[in-house]
C-alpha cells in the first residue's frame, strides 16, 4: 500500500511498500490506517503528476530553461553581427546592462518569495518580448532595442534564481553533478544560438525567423517548471531536516558576502572567465575569416550575406566543450576531494592556468593553419569551461541558504560589470586604435584583433590567481557557513498529518 499527501490509498501497491510523501518518508503507522480509502480517478493523475516531480526531473528542467536562456541571447548576438557587422551594438549592451541591473532585484526576491513563480513569470515573459521583437521592422529600430531591455530583465530572474533551487534539493557529489548539468547550458546554448542565428538568415532569408524559435521553447519550459518543479524549503538538503527559524535583513545579507572572501574572490575569478567568453564569442569568428583571408584560403566578403561557416564550427565546437568541460570538471573535482578537501578551487585555478596556455597558442598558428587554430580553442574552451559548475558549488558551500539567490544575483551582476558587458567592445577598441594607420592591409586588420585578443589570456591568468587565493581561504569560510546555518536552524517538530 502506498499513500500519497493527500491521504489516500494509491492501487497496485505491495504492502511491503515504504510509505511517502512528497516531502518524503511517513511513519511505517500510517500503513493501518483505517481512514485510508482508495483513490478517485482524479486523484489517482495528481498523485501520478506529484511523482514526477522528482529532484533529478527538476534539475533537468531548469537545466532545458537555462539552454533556451543562451541560446536566445547568442542567436540575436550572431544576428546583430550579420545586420549591423558589428560584434558590439546598442541593443547587446541594453540587454547587458539591464540583465545586470536586475539581477540583485531578483536576488532579494528570491531569497523571500516563491521561487519557481518567479522562474515562470521571468520565461514566460521574455518569450513573448523576443516573440514580439521578431515583427519589428528596421524602421523602428529603437523598438528592437527596447525590447532587448525587456528581455535582459527576464532572463536575469531565471539566472539568478535557478541554481538556489539546485542547491536545495541536491548536497555534495550530486549537487555537483547537477550544477554540472545546469551550467552545461552556458556552452550548449550559446553554440545552439550561434548555429541558428547563422543558419537562420540564409535558410528563411530573413534574420527575423531565428527569434520565433526559442520563445515557443520558453513558453513550454515555463510550464515545465510550474507543474514539475517543487518548491523545497531554502537549505533543506543542508539541515538534514531542520527549519530556518530566523532570516537575516538584506543590508545584513550583503555585509556577510562582503566579508566572505571565497565568495568575493570566486566572483572575481568568475568575472575573467566571463570576459574571456565575452570576447571570444563576438570575435573569434571574425578572426577566424580575416586568417582565411591572410592564407588565401578564402575571399573578403563584401555582400550583405556572408559564409556562415566558421559560425557554425565555432559554435559547434563550443557545445562539445561545454559538455567535455562541465563531465570532467564534475569527474575531477569529485576525485580530488578525496586528495584534499580544498579541490573544488585548485580544479578551477589550475583548469584557468592551462587554458590561457592554449588560448595564446590559437594566436601562434592561426596565422598558418585554421586547423591548428581549431584544435587549441577547443582545448583551451574545455579547460576554461570546467570551471562553470564548481564556482557555483563554492557558492553554496560558503553561502547559508538564505542568501544564495542574493549572492547568485549578485555574483552574476559582478561577472557581467567587469565580464562581458565591456570585453568585446574594449577588444574592438584596441583593434581598431592598432590598425588605424594600416585600415587597407588584410594582413593588419588580422593580426591587429588578434593582438586584442591577446589580452584575453592574461585576464585568465588573473582568474587563476583569484582562484587560488579562494583555496586559501575556503575552509575558514565553509565552516562559518555551517556554523551560522546550525545557529539559523531548529529540529524538525512533530507534525500532524
Amino acid at each position: 500500500m502506498c499513500v500519497e499527501s493527500d491521504g489516500c490509498e494509491i492501487e497496485g501497491c505491495s504492502s511491503s511498500d515504504e510509505v511517502r510523501t512528497l516531502s518524503g518518508s511517513m511513519s511505517p503507522g500510517l500503513k493501518s490506517n483505517p481512514d485510508l480509502h482508495p483513490c478517485k480517478p482524479g486523484q489517482k493523475f495528481r498523485a501520478a503528476l506529484l511523482r514526477c516531480r522528482s529532484p533529478a526531473a527538476a534539475a533537468g528542467i531548469l537545466s532545458f530553461g537555462n539552454v533556451l536562456n543562451y541560446m536566445d541571447r547568442y542567436t540575436v548576438a550572431v544576428i546583430l553581427i550579420k545586420v549591423t557587422f558589428s560584434p558590439f551594438s546598442f541593443p547587446s549592451a541594453v540587454f547587458i546592462c539591464s540583465f545586470m541591473v536586475a539581477a540583485p532585484i531578483f536576488g532579494y526576491l528570491g531569497d523571500r518569495f516563491n521561487r519557481k513563480v518567479i522562474l515562470s513569470c521571468g520565461i514566460f515573459f521574455w518569450s513573448i518580448v523576443t516573440l514580439s521583437s521578431s515583427f519589428i521592422s528596421k524602421e523602428y529600430y529603437w523598438l528592437f532595442v527596447l525590447s532587448r531591455g525587456l528581455v535582459g530583465i527576464g532572463e536575469s530572474s531565471y539566472s539568478s534564481i535557478s541554481p538556489t533551487i539546485i542547491g536545495d534539493l541536491f548536497t555534495n557529489n550530486s549537487r555537483t553533478m547537477m550544477l554540472s548539468v545546469f551550467y552545461l547550458a552556458i556552452p550548449l546554448g550559446s553554440g545552439l544560438g550561434y548555429i541558428l542565428g547563422s543558419s537562420a538568415k540564409e535558410a528563411a532569408g530573413d534574420w527575423h525567423w531565428a527569434l520565433r524559435v526559442s520563445p515557443v521553447l520558453g513558453i513550454t519550459a515555463g510550464t515545465l517548471i510550474l507543474v514539475f518543479v517543487p518548491e523545497p524549503k531554502r537549505g533543506s538538503a543542508d539541515q538534514m531536516g531542520g527549519r530556518i527559524k530566523t532570516r537575516t535583513s538584506w543590508f545584513c545579507d550583503m555585509k556577510a558576502l562582503a566579508k566572505n572572501r571565497s565568495y568575493v574572490f570566486s566572483s572575481l575569478a568568475s568575472a575573467a572567465v566571463s570576459f574571456a567568453t565575452g570576447a571570444f564569442g563576438m570575435w573569434i569568428p571574425l578572426y577566424l575569416v580575416r586568417a582565411q583571408v591572410v592564407q588565401k584560403t578564402a575571399e573578403p566578403c563584401v555582400k550583405e550575406i556572408c559564409s556562415s561557416t566558421d559560425s557554425i564550427i565555432f559554435g559547434a565546437i563550443t557545445c562539445v566543450t561545454g559538455l567535455l568541460g562541465v563531465v570532467i570538471g564534475a569527474a575531477t573535482t569529485r576525485l580530488c576531494r578525496q586528495k584534499t578537501e580544498r579541490a573544488d578551487p585548485l580544479v578551477c585555478a589550475v583548469s584557468m592556468l592551462g587554458s590561457a596556455i592554449f588560448i595564446c597558442l590559437i594566436f601562434v598558428v592561426a596565422k598558418k593553419s585554421i586547423v591548428g587554430a581549431y584544435v587549441c580553442i577547443f582545448i583551451g574552451e574545455t579547460l576554461l569551461f570546467l570551471n562553470w559548475a564548481i564556482t557555483a558549488d563554492i557558492l553554496m558551500f560558503v553561502v547559508i541558504p538564505t542568501r544564495r539567490a542574493t549572492a547568485v544575483a549578485f555574483q552574476s551582476f559582478t561577472s557581467h560589470l567587469l565580464g562581458d558587458a565591456g570585453s568585446p567592445y574594449l577588444i574592438g577598441l584596441i583593434s581598431d586604435a592598432l590598425q588605424q594607420s594600416y585600415t587597407t592591409s588584410a594582413l593588419w586588420r588580422f593580426l591587429s584583433l588578434g593582438y586584442a585578443l591577446m589580452l584575453c589570456p592574461f585576464i585568465i591568468v588573473l582568474g587563476g590567481m583569484f582562484f587560488l587565493a579562494t583555496a586559501l581561504f575556503f575552509l575558514d569560510d565553509r565552516e562559518k557557513a555551517e556554523k551560522q546555518l546550525s545557529q539559523l536552524t531548529r529540529p524538525p517538530s512533530s507534525v500532524k498529518v
